[in-house]
């Protein structure tokens, strides 16, 4: 008898049932989203920072009542008022005037006298390629204008002599300041190294003699009237900046000329000015 070979049995219906990996990431992502809660339930906030932050918040707008998210997961919560200390209402007009609320009001610009603002647009006119090349600078304040002088470009080191470059950048400085009214005062400064002179003893021999001569050049033509004129000394007290660098010393080592309160003939008013303030 012949044997024939079995046919193969048909299944019925495919797989229903997930891959096996599947399972295994399913695990994983249980395992750490268990992980990060049980970080965030080890973290604490710091609830006193949080509140003072919240006040200062409630004075810089201005409310005593600010909303902020409750730090313990409910809803919305209120900051009480009485944690915000405001100051108490003026009983009286003049308390009032001296009461001073600096939240969002901003400084108010300092009037610049206007023989000041004249005198100063007069010099920087007439010495703009100076001011330009830092030969000398023109500053102003409420009570003075003040023509600075380098003494690179004024003096040879050591030596109290004008250069004759400077003399006619003086003469011009002189047109300008006999046209106003105000005491001229000029100062001479030196840095802190002590001067190795047979003529000079001192910073302050030196500093005083380059004034000295400065003054001379002023009241030489009698434009200016030599009762409004002063020279002083300075050595080197008042420097612009410390005397720890070469550059520095260079800086402090200069001629000032200030004409204090000034008065100018045909002055025009120019409204309000920031003020610079002079070191």
């Amino acid at each position: 008898m012949a044997l024939r070979p079995l046919a193969p049995r048909s299944r019925k219906g495919g797989s229903t049932g997930a891959p096996a990996w599947l399972v295994t990431f399913a695990d994983l992502a249980t395992l750490m989203l268990t992980f990060f809660i049980l970080l965030l339930s080890f973290a604490e906030m710091d609830v006193e920072k949080y509140r003072a932050m919240a006040q200062s918040m409630a004075v810089a707008f201005g409310t005593a009542n600010v909303m902020a998210d409750d730090i313990g997961g409910s809803p919305l919560t209120l900051i009480e008022s009485d944690t915000v200390s405001l100051p108490e209402p003026p009983d009286s007009p003049r308390e009032e005037a001296e009461f001073i609320d600096d939240r969002g009001t901003s400084p108010e610009l300092t009037t610049i006298p206007e023989g000041i603002v004249e005198l100063s647009r007069r010099l920087i006119g007439e010495l703009e390629e100076e001011v330009a090349d830092e030969s000398l600078s023109v500053n102003y304040d409420q009570q003075q204008v003040v023509i600075r002088f380098s003494e690179q470009a004024t003096f040879n080191s050591g030596e109290a002599k004008i250069k004759a470059e400077m003399l006619p950048i003086i003469d011009r400085v002189v047109g300008v300041v006999a046209g106003c009214m105000g005491d001229v005062i000029v100062a001479g400064y030196t840095d802190d190294v002590p001067i190795t002179s047979s003529r000079f003893r001192s910073n302050w021999d030196l500093s005083a003699a380059r004034a000295v001569s400065v003054v001379h050049e002023l009241v030489l033509n009698r434009k200016i009237p030599a009762e409004r004129v002063i020279a002083a000394g300075r050595a080197e007290t008042q420097p612009l900046v410390p005397n720890n660098s070469a550059a520095n010393r260079a800086l402090n080592r200069r001629v000032e000329i200030s004409i204090r309160e000034p008065e100018c003939d045909d002055s025009v008013p120019t409204g309000d000015l920031p003020v610079e303030i002079l070191p």
